[in-house]
């Protein structure tokens, strides 16, 4: 992994303006990592992300014993592998796997050995240690899984081991975190052997296009899930992941909205290519706030492009669909033309940092008022952005969108910004400085 120094200074820019290639998505990623590791079959996975978050999935998934091997061009390595599918039952019956901070990893992960039975331990970083899964947890012993807490309760590390699962109807709340239905979707193909397993939503869900991901890509491992609306979803017994042989890793739609932002902010036109008219990601959607705000779009296939129309116009939507994406709009609120309320927002609290609080801390610093409550932000922005330090939390998101308030915009012009501990960004993107630094021109000093 790339590594860089303790702060990453980026200096004013005027223009944004050119061309990104993006990094594989993280959702799906994971998600396709271990599909393949639990189908019949070897699959090869095309432009795999490089990222914290795999590289602990990969590793992972090597300690239960699956076979995989990352593919080779010129004696390099590339992003393409082949995971060799164990067939719904990992060879290893007991391991300690530590899932650092990746919740796309722990969470699916943890149902799928509850439903395999064995003798598992997982943890991670301080931080997931301190991001509930209890739901999840409580979900799974409901119906004879045998989960335990070594820690604080509703929280990791956990030790799993051999239960005795009656799985037919699960429920599980989906207000908190939509990766606890990810998960037991993902396991419900291995608990579903003699009748069907449906699981029941409690209340709202949240961030149903990350369902959406899973739903699809299940569906292109062989398992469809049948849905009643967006409370119940079922699977028949004697279904089976098998491998489609050859799976290609879209570009991450998240990571795509802090470069169109910056063609928004500044001009562009800023064009992304490896997500577009065909994406299976919800935060592809990220689009239709920028055109709200007064941005142009335009897509193909596998491309999008946004242009800047002059100042930004303030915005007040809802964001439950697309939480991580919605980040970005809170900093490009900086240059709008008035205060801007992101609402329904409230799963940022359990992200990798607790991100309301963080992002309203952050914007302060560069001189906006700012109305933090319990699931949304209100954000007006200062006449003049002031320098600022940014403390980013060990979380990639917070780094990457607040480079964009070093642009210049019709409304404001950037400021000097100070990133702290820039390599975080390694959790999804590596190479984003330089991305940003590629359609801005912009000097980056460190220290």
């Amino acid at each position: 992994m790339k590594r860089f120094p303790h702060s990453l200074y980026l200096l004013p820019a005027a223009r944004a303006s050119g061309t990104v290639h993006l990094p594989g998505s993280k959702s799906i990623s994971n998600r396709t990592l271990l599909l393949a590791a639990l189908a019949t079959g070897s699959t090869d996975i095309v432009e795999l992300l490089a990222s914290d978050d795999t590289h602990v999935m990969l590793i992972a998934l090597q300690k239960l014993g699956v076979q995989w091997a990352q593919h080779q061009v010129g004696g390099n390595p590339s992003q393409d592998y082949t995971v060799h599918g164990a067939s719904g039952r990992f060879p290893a019956h007991q391991a300690d796997l530590f899932m650092g901070n990746a919740g796309t990893a722990i969470r699916p992960l943890t149902a799928v050995l509850a439903a395999m039975g064995g003798d598992y331990t997982v943890h991670g970083v301080a931080r997931m240690h301190e991001r509930p899964i209890g739901d999840l947890v409580e979900a799974l012993n409901a119906v004879g899984a045998r989960i335990d807490y070594t820690g604080v309760a509703g929280f990791p590390p956990l030790h799993i081991q051999r239960g005795q699962i009656a799985a037919q109807a699960i429920r599980v709340r989906g207000n908190v975190s939509s990766q606890y239905l990810t998960a037991l979707l993902m396991a419900a193909p291995l608990m579903a052997r003699d009748a069907a397993v449906t699981i029941e939503v409690v209340g709202e869900l949240i961030s149903r296009p990350y369902i959406e991901i899973t739903l699809n890509l299940m569906r292109q491992f062989g398992v469809v899930v049948q849905r009643d609306d967006w409370q119940r979803f079922t699977v028949d017994c004697g279904q089976q992941y098998r491998s489609p042989g050859r799976i290609h890793v879209e570009g991450d739609a998240s990571s795509a909205s802090y470069f169109l932002a910056a063609g928004a902010i500044a001009g562009g036109p800023v064009r992304v290519q490896g997500v577009g008219s065909n994406s299976i990601q919800g935060d592809v959607r990220f689009i239709d706030a920028l055109e709200q705000m007064g941005a142009s779009i335009s897509m193909g296939e596998n491309w999008i492009e946004c242009r800047g129309n002059g100042v930004l116009k303030a915005i007040d939507a809802d964001f439950n669909h697309i939480p991580d994406a919605a980040m970005t709009i809170a900093v490009a609120a900086l240059f709008a033309d008035g205060t801007s309320t992101l609402r329904n927002i409230g799963s940022w609290r359990v992200k990798e940092t607790d991100r309301l609080a963080a992002m309203a801390i952050e914007l302060r610093k560069v001189g906006a008022a700012v109305e933090e409550g319990i699931d949304f932000l209100r954000i007006t922005p200062p006449l003049l952005l002031t320098p600022a330090a940014i403390d980013t939390y060990d979380d990639h998101r917070m780094a990457m969108c607040f480079s964009l308030a070093s642009l210049t915009g019709a409304a404001r012009p950037g400021s000097r910004i100070r990133i702290n501990d820039p390599k975080c960004v390694a959790k999804t993107f590596p190479d984003y400085f330089e991305a940003f630094a590629a359609i801005t021109g912009a000097d980056h000093a460190t220290e």
